[in-house]
């Protein structure tokens, strides 16, 4: 009987071995064919207001209608792929470099020249008939909606994964719950002040129950001292009834301010608790204002005057 020794045997094997890997390379079924298939360039998503979108997969050109949204941007998205700003769009500093579309009224043709992939914004500053002939003119626009401070470290987390920025997002929202525990806790319910929350004088229009101050003025330790849910989230209010609710707290403007302007035109409100121990304060208005990522600064901020800081 004949028998290749081992080297013979080695050699024999080994010249066949490089066949046998060009064959395997030619099957249909391996990897490399699995490789080639097409990859969707958009996906499906609702955003906040329901409202179904095809967006790109990893948008290149971005924009906020909202000054908010646009400190959103800032916080999570490379900043390379925002494109432009609106007028009241001022901060962080870097946005002041950006080209500035007008966003009341909303500047159509500016704004489609930018060719944006993709536009944010946040409920009750875009109306749904711009947002419809954008979208009729082939650019999606994506509504935030917020209630509730989580709902801002929510929409961050959100933009992150929209963005195919989800790291950076996650190091943002990670920072503002280290800074939410960080604040000292907040006062016994039934030691919380009753915070009024003025935005507009005449008439007076105030922050409602159903708005992002009441979940802030909680975790500040306070109260809304509007506990009715009216159906406009920042309803008109008449001097009887703020008399009524008798505010332990004002915000609005300082006291000197308030009391030669608002309470000049609103003697009557003199008798309220906030005039008569004098506890009426001027938050910082971007802050009070804007659901953005400044959203713990302000809730630190409403802690410091509730303390009289």
């Amino acid at each position: 009987m004949f028998c290749l020794s081992s080297l013979a045997f080695r050699r024999r094997t080994l010249g066949v071995l490089p066949l046998l890997v060009a064959l395997a390379a030619c099957r249909p079924d391996t990897p490399a064919t699995t490789a080639n298939a097409p990859v969707s360039t958009t996906h499906q998503v609702r955003d906040d207001l329901g409202r179904q979108l095809t967006l790109p997969t990893h948008p290149q050109r971005v924009m906020a209608l909202a000054a908010s949204m646009t400190e959103m941007l800032y916080a999570v998205a490379d900043t390379a792929t925002i494109v432009a700003r609106t007028q009241v769009c001022d901060y962080p500093a870097a946005a002041l470099r950006k080209p500035i579309v007008n966003s009341y009224p909303l500047d159509f043709e500016r704004l489609v020249a930018l060719k944006p992939d993709v536009v944010f914004t946040t409920e009750g500053i875009t109306s749904l008939a711009d947002a419809q002939r954008l979208q009729e003119l082939g650019i999606p626009v994506y509504y935030q909606r917020y209630q509730k401070v989580e709902d801002i470290l929510g929409g961050l987390t959100n933009l992150g994964k929209l963005l195919q920025r989800e790291q950076p997002a996650r190091r943002v929202v990670d920072s503002l719950r280290r800074e939410l525990t960080a604040l000292a806790a907040p006062a016994a319910p039934s030691v919380r002040p009753r915070v009024l929350a003025i935005t507009w004088t005449d008439p007076v229009y105030v922050y409602g129950q159903n708005t992002l101050f009441t979940d802030k003025i909680r975790l500040a330790g306070g109260q809304n001292a509007v506990v009715e849910k009216f159906t406009q989230p920042y309803p008109a209010l008449t001097r009887e009834y703020i008399l009524k609710l008798n505010p332990d707290v004002i915000l609005g403007g300082s006291f000197g301010k308030m009391d030669s302007t608002f309470f000049k035109l609103y003697p009557e409100l003199k008798r309220t608790r906030a005039y008569q121990t004098r506890r009426i304060y001027s938050p910082t208005d971007d802050l009070m204002s804007r659901p953005s990522p400044r959203v713990v600064a302000s809730v630190r901020e409403l802690q410091q005057l509730l303390a009289g800081k």
